[in-house]
Parts: structure tokens; C-alpha cells; sequence
């Protein structure tokens, strides 16, 4: 993983996609957000135009991306990917609806660090990541922090 000090702001990074199928739309609708317009394409059409994916799919996707492209990383440098600690997000935006058959492709844009106050060990890095469908249309981005390890205290 990487250490705080080689993070600088400005740096941004491509996650990765995730398609967005009917299938895969419905079964997380069914397992966590069993709304009409997430489970029936009639019902979709009515309000997005569409089979919708829940917002919380596509902020899940972003998650999937997210780990892998952290894997790649480490497995790239031969370490292994050590987990990311968050102290919470800020500003989740669903900006437009992600219908079945769209891809959405994730980025990550480092707005700011700080060495923690509290926990000198650890440096605190907040990005904005957000995710673009196929057409170039930003459909979703919220603020994050993570906290990362420093090389030195």
C-alpha cells in the first residue's frame, strides 16, 4: 500500500468499471433496496427511464473498483494490500440514474493532506471520487478521507 508521504494532491487515478446489467441490478435491489423502480423495468421507466440501479449499488461498485485497484497496486510493488481504514465520507451525490446496461467508470482525485494531529503515525488523505457513465456523464461522487501510514512519525 501506499505510504502517506508518496500521496500528493492532485494525483488521480483510474479505479476501474462496473457494468451494470438488469441481473445484477435486481438481485441487489431484491437483497438491499427492494424499491419498485430498482426490481421491475415498468416501474423503472415510470420514474429514471429505466431499470435504475440503486444508489447504493452504484457506491458499492465504486468500493469493488476501488479494492481492486488497490490489489493491483500492491501485488504490482510484490506487497500485500493492507486493509484502508476511512473515518467517514461527506457529500454522496447521486447525479443521474445508472440504468441497466450502462458502465460506469470510477476515478479517485486526491483534494487534500494532513498528518493526523491526534496520531502522528498516520497521515489523513481526502479525495473525490466520482464515476462517469459510458457517455462521459458524471452519474455519482462523494468526498472521502483515509487515513494511511507514514513512512515516519
Amino acid at each position: 500500500m501506499s505510504r502517506f508521504e508518496d500521496i500528493r494532491t492532485g494525483d488521480t487515478r483510474s479505479l476501474g468499471s462496473f457494468a451494470f446489467t438488469a441481473e445484477n441490478i435486481r438481485e441487489f435491489a431484491r437483497k438491499f433496496d427492494p424499491q419498485p423502480f430498482h426490481l421491475d423495468e415498468e416501474a423503472g421507466k415510470k420514474v429514471f427511464g429505466g431499470l435504475a440501479a440503486s444508489g447504493w449499488h452504484v457506491t458499492a461498485a465504486w468500493m469493488k473498483v476501488m479494492v481492486e485497484d488497490l490489489q493491483r497496486g500492491a501485488a504490482a510493488r510484490g506487497e500485500t494490500c493492507e486493509p484502508v481504514v476511512s473515518p467517514g465520507f461527506r457529500d454522496l451525490k447521486w447525479l443521474k440514474p445508472v440504468l441497466a446496461g450502462d458502465t460506469v467508470s470510477y476515478q479517485s482525485k486526491v483534494i487534500s493532506t494532513r498528518v493526523s494531529g491526534k496520531r502522528p503515525q498516520w497521515g489523513l488523505v481526502q479525495s473525490l471520487n466520482t464515476g462517469t457513465n459510458q457517455h462521459g456523464v458524471l452519474v455519482f461522487s462523494f468526498e472521502a478521507t483515509v487515513f494511511l501510514p507514514r513512512k515516519t512519525a
